[in-house]
């Protein structure tokens, strides 16, 4: 019997296990992404941090990804895509484990760096792993096989808010109120040295696994496809190297900015929800309801795509149901304004999957260094919520939520409409 994807296509036999074993990855890549928003509220907590502090917490993860993007692409070309995801997943072990220690002693630039090192494994993950899956198949239909691979990643990233709710802040009002009622002195410490700890075994456990999954696909019988195998459909465009591609350029920001919208709606949300006044207790699970919103996002836009609408195409409807979430959002309050917050994971979940395989279209031999790049533009993640944290300490929160996301929206609009096929005439 053969097997049916979500999306209604049946995959090839020789790509069925390999797209199984990134699934696996992309999975991984969720779960430690998408528990930035409820870390964003421990923090707050275990650090007695206000909001701009707080929000370090997306800045030095994403900020990795920037950092370490061009290098992740070198090492790619020495270690092959199948031992480079591995040696990804063997630096995530030792950031998580570095984060779960300085939480446990209370020491926030050693937590901040454990979050950066856990970044560096993902961008060399992601470099790999994006336009592996892309190359499995016709770039034309790659949107559908990047959408599976998202879905495995936002049910992760839904799980991973419950996860950490159920072992770390259960109770957090109770605490917080008898936190708030105690004067600074050494029982008060005490009383947060113990929040801050419940993080250390659940932490060294995820390190644990992340070691024995880099053996698994060590292991493994994955082919080490080369990026360079990527067709390129017009090799005079290349003529110029990686600057003879607009597209990709246009597609780096593009990208840029989407990532920045995605945390906004994924991690943001919580401090979004606490300006109405919602409770902690309530509020640390609203990341979950943007990931299911991009499940959702993903099950549809994989079946539209490209059977009755063009990845570029739905790309810019995504984005215009971006802009109406985002002024419903600001024209409505209460939890009437988070639903539409958590409505914009639904508007975002095939952005990923169009940009990526329309930026690095037709780049051959740079396919590589145009994958790390587009990785680099996950810096988004971490200076778009920082524009938004600082703004709304001058003006309403709920405004500044608009202020950022509605432009950010109008240029992927033009991405979908025209920057995708800039420099192709």
């Amino acid at each position: 019997m053969s097997s049916i994807t979500p999306t209604g296509e049946a995959p090839h036999p020789s790509s069925l296990l390999p797209m199984t074993i990134i699934g696996v990855l992309f999975f991984t890549m969720g779960f430690f992404t998408w528990l930035n928003g409820p870390l964003i509220s421990f923090v707050k907590v275990a650090f007695t941090l206000d909001d701009v502090n707080a929000f370090l917490v997306p800045f030095a993860f994403y900020l990795s990804y920037f950092v370490l993007a061009l290098p992740a692409g070198a090492v790619l070309k020495r270690t092959g895509m199948k031992r480079g995801m591995a040696l990804g997943l063997f630096v995530m072990a030792i950031g998580a484990a570095v984060f779960g220690q300085f939480v446990r002693i209370r020491v926030y630039p050693g937590s901040l760096t454990g979050l950066f090192v856990i970044g560096a494994g993902l961008s060399l993950l992601q470099t790999a792993a994006n336009p592996y899956i892309s190359i499995l198949g016709p770039i034309d239909s790659a949107a559908r096989r990047i959408a599976l691979m998202g879905i495995c990643n936002k049910f992760a990233g839904a799980l991973a808010p419950l996860a950490f709710g159920a072992l770390v802040m259960s109770g957090i009002d109770a605490f917080l109120e008898q936190a708030t009622r105690m004067a600074a002195s050494p029982a008060r410490e005490s009383l947060l040295d113990a929040f801050a700890a419940r993080v250390f075994w659940p932490y060294l456990g995820l390190a644990g696994l992340l070691v024995a999954l880099a053996a698994w696909i060590l292991l493994s019988p994955l082919p080490d496809v080369k990026a360079a195998e990527a067709k390129n459909e017009n090799p005079a465009r290349g003529q110029g190297g990686i600057f003879g591609f607009p597209h990709l350029w246009l597609g780096v920001l593009c990208l840029f900015l989407y990532v920045g919208v995605e945390v906004m709606a994924g991690d943001a949300i919580n401090t979004y929800g606490q300006g109405f006044g919602l409770p902690l207790r309530v509020t640390s699970h609203f990341t979950t309801y943007t990931m299911f919103a991009m499940l959702a996002g993903y099950l549809f836009g994989s079946a539209m795509i490209p059977r009755f609408i063009s990845q570029q195409r739905y790309l810019a409807v995504s984005a215009v149901l971006g802009v109406l979430f985002a002024i419903g959002a600001f024209v409505t309050h209460g939890l009437p304004s988070v639903a539409f917050v958590a409505a914009l994971g639904f508007a975002n979940a095939m952005m990923w999957p169009a940009i990526f395989p329309l930026a690095i279209k037709g780049l051959g031999g740079h396919t590589e260094q145009g994958s790390a790049l587009l990785v680099m533009g996950i810096v988004g993640g971490a200076l778009v919520p920082q524009v938004f944290v600082h703004l709304k300490q001058h003006v309403d929160f709920q405004l500044s939520f608009a202020l950022v996301t509605v432009p950010c929206y109008l240029y992927i609009l033009y991405y979908g409409m025209r920057g995708h096929a800039a420099g192709t005439r």
